[in-house]
């Protein structure tokens, strides 16, 4: 099983710094993931995804195997679905997938040997704009290591709504803040990603701009509010809460 690829086939799984569910969780895979198998310890594995290259310590029982046919049968033609919600009949019973979701544009499809449908979606169109997707995730809250609209972090927002528009980010702000083009603040516009460190300069935040001196990301939920050449302000309490590293456009 080392070294083979595998698709997660729960709604939600959650990558774990260790091989326990107390460890603390630092990503999480959603439903058609692809996934290499690193090394496995009683019930649990340890993983390497394949879009962002994240590794970290999933349930033994979270994924199921593919061929390399199989895997290359699955990747074509796949993306995101941006639906916040999507019902699917299974093998294994009925299943509710959450926006972010990898499936296909048909209604029935197979992952290796499974075959599977989708019965009900919410068929939620995706917004023209980086902004405006990231507003449909407005007051989703924060969940550190999290995705999805249920509950995400400010590196999950930035890499879900830029996914979305056809950009693979890595996963971390620390590695997001790696890519792209350094920008002025005076040039900022919509879709620039703004990046912000503590008092050693590690970064430790991120958010996305609509180039009118605005910022969206996650921060107890995800929430608007004002940023300076100093930093974030806070639209309630008027402080910097977030103090500005840079910004960068993708």
């Amino acid at each position: 099983m080392i070294g083979k690829s595998a698709y997660c086939k729960v709604s939600i799984s959650p990558v774990r710094s260790d091989k326990k569910d107390q460890a603390e969780i630092v990503s999480q895979l959603l439903f058609g993931e692809i996934i290499t198998i690193n090394e496995i310890q009683e019930n649990w594995v340890n993983v390497t995804t394949l879009f962002d290259a994240y590794s970290g310590w999933i349930d033994i029982k979270h994924f199921k195997l593919l061929s390399d046919k199989e895997l290359k049968r699955w990747l074509d033609g796949l993306s995101p679905t941006f639906d916040l919600l999507t019902d699917i009949k299974t093998p294994w019973g009925n299943q509710r997938l959450i926006r972010g979701s990898y499936l296909p544009n048909e209604n029935l499809f197979n992952i290796g040997n499974d075959s599977f449908q989708i019965i009900n979606s919410s068929k939620d169109k995706l917004p023209s704009t980086i902004f405006e997707t990231a507003f449909s995730y407005l007051n989703a809250p924060y969940l550190w290591g999290g995705k999805q609209p249920f509950g995400i972090d400010c590196s999950g927002l930035t890499q879900m709504v830029f996914r979305f528009h056809g950009f693979n980010l890595p996963r971390d702000a620390s590695q997001q803040v790696e890519i792209g083009q350094e920008i002025e603040f005076e040039d900022v516009i919509e879709g620039d990603i703004s990046f912000f460190h503590n008092k050693n300069g590690k970064i430790i935040h991120v958010g996305i701009l609509d180039g009118k001196g605005n910022i969206i990301h996650a921060s107890g939920c995800v929430r608007i509010d004002t940023l300076t050449k100093e930093g974030i302000v806070h639209s309630e309490y008027n402080t910097i809460t977030h103090y500005l590293n840079c910004i960068k456009r993708v």
